[in-house]
């Protein structure tokens, strides 16, 4: 079988999780790595047993290396949109992790650059390749839970303060150099984790017959800003032309966990882990059933398998429900206006 190459630039926790999951990709093979640091270089070159010559300090020396397929960038969000450009100027398809940019501009100077290039470009939600999203797209597609009326979707956790100790709680020390609080690498529970929950809610209302996803208002925002600057609390709505409203919520103090609930005129969908889960409560007029989903053992082999399909037949968009372009830039100006209401 053909087997994609794929380089990473980028070594952080979320590349080491990604890369793990090549083990059952049978389409696909981890074989160049690049990061500006060294030990980072040696810990995957023995992790993954990479070539020395396919370890690379400058991330341009991987761009141009003609055995490389595919590039999944990896780096902190604010350094995304000018390695995408220089990932196109290379010729080479692209995976970018979420979110892909952080403003509606940078995402649509991506669009403008790949035009007239026949270039792969997809946005790292995994969640869209897990079973579950097709079952769930089946069942609203067959009107089981009848026609869509709301949904409400929530990812955050607690980073800000440890467990309670004589009923109260402890702050943690905050790194303020870590992206996840740090404004100018492009940080914040919305950057982190509320793109999750707008990209679930545009894959959702996509699916409502003679709907124009495009035409949404983002309304009831709601942000908090901790102590570095970065928003730590977030709720919004988005609605939607037809009346279809999605509650979106995400959080850096808050343990709100990953769960979704999708409402019908005639029963509910409830995700119990809308971004890494496998098992569906699905409730109508009629009844209650519990399911859960086989998935690889590495979740993240999902979407490599599907992706490197895409390159093997040189397809230069992910096959629906992964996140294409268009869904990008629209993603983009939801959580940009969100972020910085």
């Amino acid at each position: 079988m053909k087997k994609v190459n794929w380089g990473i630039i980028g070594l952080g926790r979320i590349a080491e999780v990604f890369s793990n999951a090549f083990q059952e990709a049978e389409n696909a093979k981890l074989l160049a790595v690049a990061s500006k640091d060294q030990k980072k270089l040696n810990h995957f070159k023995d992790l993954f047993d990479l070539e020395n010559k396919f370890l690379f300090k400058n991330y341009e020396d991987l761009m141009s290396c003609s055995d490389i397929d595919i590039i999944y960038i990896a780096l902190p969000n604010s350094l995304h949109h000018q390695c995408i450009l220089e990932c196109i100027k290379n010729k080479k398809n692209i995976l970018v992790e979420k979110p892909a940019v952080l403003t509606f501009a940078e995402a649509l100077d991506i669009k403008k650059n790949l035009d007239n290039n026949n270039l792969f470009f997809g946005e790292a939600f995994m969640y869209r390749y897990l079973p579950q999203i097709n079952f769930i797209i089946n069942t609203i597609k067959n009107k089981e839970i009848g026609n869509l009326q709301s949904m409400e979707t929530s990812f955050g956790m607690n980073l800000l303060t440890k467990k309670k100790f004589f009923l109260f709680n402890k702050k943690k020390k905050i790194n303020y150099e870590e992206r996840k609080f740090n404004k100018s690498l492009g940080g914040g529970c919305i950057f982190d984790l509320g793109c999750y929950s707008s990209s679930f809610s545009l894959l959702i209302a996509s699916l409502i017959d003679n709907h124009n996803i495009n035409n949404l208002k983002l309304i009831n925002i709601q942000n908090e800003i901790g102590e570095t600057s970065v928003d730590i609390d977030s709720n919004a709505e988005i609605l939607f032309e037809n009346g279809f409203k999605s509650k979106i919520k995400s959080s850096f103090k808050r343990n709100l966990g990953n769960q979704s609930t999708i409402s019908g005129d005639k029963g509910n969908l409830i995700i119990n882990d809308t971004w890494k889960g496998n098992k569906i409560i699905k409730k109508t007029n009629n009844s209650n059933e519990e399911l859960e989903l086989d998935t690889f053992k590495n979740i993240y082999t999902h979407q490599i398998l599907q992706i490197s399909k895409n390159i093997i037949n040189n397809e230069n968009r992910p096959n629906f429900p992964g996140m294409n372009l268009d869904e990008t830039i629209l993603n983009s100006k939801i959580i940009e206006k969100w972020a910085y209401a």
